[in-house]
């Protein structure tokens, strides 16, 4: 599957239903004298818009990278559903606003004129707005299959078009068969409803600029696969950056013997980045952590650690651990979860316990946060 092509190919069904909606859309509203189905036409031009902004962005997001851009410019999609979120909450505050114009000018008239609709044109109102929905489910499939924000918010942007449109249909069908005014109530209403849909759009595109926890499911499904090479202890550490989608670069660490050589270590690195490359398409630098719990000392100093974490919920991992009883010092990681406020004070009492029970022995340890453990 060509993503590029596949977002590309989608862009364009929308734009072309977007303008034949505006067509059959405004030509009706201009008869009837409907300014809520103008506004309709118009919120679907700014669809059209929203599609060639995905568009740009999914060529700009494909360049290849450059000195300036070491790791290519996929980001760019976020912003790309950033500009789309904008243009949702101007389609709500425009809907909000001549909804509000259509409700003082009706009443400030002296004959309070309604919308003049024929059964074709009510018709014609339905199937777009059965058009719509049909685009806004095809934005959602495709987004799901490329996992494309651009193609996700521009989904939700048609979703609530449908319902905007249903909203336009509801006050024409009240106007031909009652003679009632409902449409700039029903207008306001959803402009409100767009409007939260834009900021929802706009915080999830945010989120993934600023930069989000990778999928759990993911991570532990990586996790396993690097400790099942031959020669790994374990994985620790597995930090992901997200430089758009599908596009990654990790870093880990591994627990190994502490008796390899240098080479067979690089035998064992150059294997985890093959498999992270090929299955996950990641880049993927790797660490050394040399483990040796065998001895002594190292058992009972871990054995203190272990004790001090079963009192200590928000400590969710210990690894790195090595002593060197000849040098006198041992350094190992501490994984705190978010919960934890202090985790510093923390490390402050460990280190008090150790250096108390063991004064000749110095102690460092390393404070990591849960980046992808739980």
């Amino acid at each position: 599957m060509n993503r590029e092509k596949t977002i590309i190919r989608t862009s364009v069904i929308g734009i072309i239903a977007n303008i034949l909606l505006v067509g059959f859309k405004a030509t009706i509203g201009f008869i009837a004298g409907s300014i809520s189905i103008v506004m309709d036409a118009l919120n679907n031009l700014t669809d059209a818009l929203s599609s060639i902004i995905t568009i740009i962005g999914t060529k700009l997001s494909n360049k290849k990278p450059d000195r300036k851009h070491p790791f290519g410019h996929g980001r760019v999609e976020y912003i790309t559903s950033t500009i789309i979120a904008a243009l949702i909450l101007f389609a709500g505050g425009l809907a909000i606003y001549e909804s509000i114009t259509s409700i003082v000018t009706y009443f400030s008239s002296g004959d309070k004129t309604l919308p003049e609709f024929t059964i074709p044109s009510l018709i014609i109102i339905g199937v777009a707005i059965l058009v719509k929905v049909g685009v806004a489910i095809f934005y959602k499939i495709q987004s799901k299959r490329v996992h494309s924000e651009a193609l996700k918010a521009s989904g939700t942007d048609a979703l609530f078009d449908a319902i905007l449109s249903t909203a336009t249909l509801v006050g024409a069908i009240f106007a031909y068969t009652l003679g009632w005014y409902v449409e700039g109530y029903l207008g306001i209403a959803i402009g409100l409803f767009i409007i939260k849909s834009g900021i929802d759009v706009l915080r999830s595109s945010f989120s993934s600029i600023i930069g989000e926890r990778h999928d759990s499911e993911e991570t532990k499904s990586i996790l396993a696969d690097i400790s099942s090479v031959s020669g790994v202890k374990g994985a620790y550490d597995l930090i992901i950056h997200s430089y758009g989608p599908n596009k990654y670069v990790g870093s880990v660490h591994i627990g190994v013997d502490v008796g390899l050589s240098a080479k067979e270590i690089q035998i064992i690195e150059r294997n985890i980045a093959a498999l992270m490359a090929s299955k996950y398409n990641m880049f993927m630098t790797v660490g050394i952590y040399a483990d040796n719990v065998d001895g002594k000392l190292s058992k009972e100093i871990r054995y203190k650690i272990q004790e001090f974490m079963k009192n200590n919920e928000n400590i969710l991992q210990m690894h790195g651990f090595f002593v060197d009883e000849v040098q006198k010092f041992c350094n190992f990681d501490l994984v705190f979860s978010f919960n934890e406020k202090e985790p510093e004070k923390r490390i402050d009492e460990i280190r008090n316990i150790l250096e108390e029970a063991y004064p000749d022995m110095t102690f460092y340890i390393q404070l990591d946060r849960d980046y992808s453990l739980s």
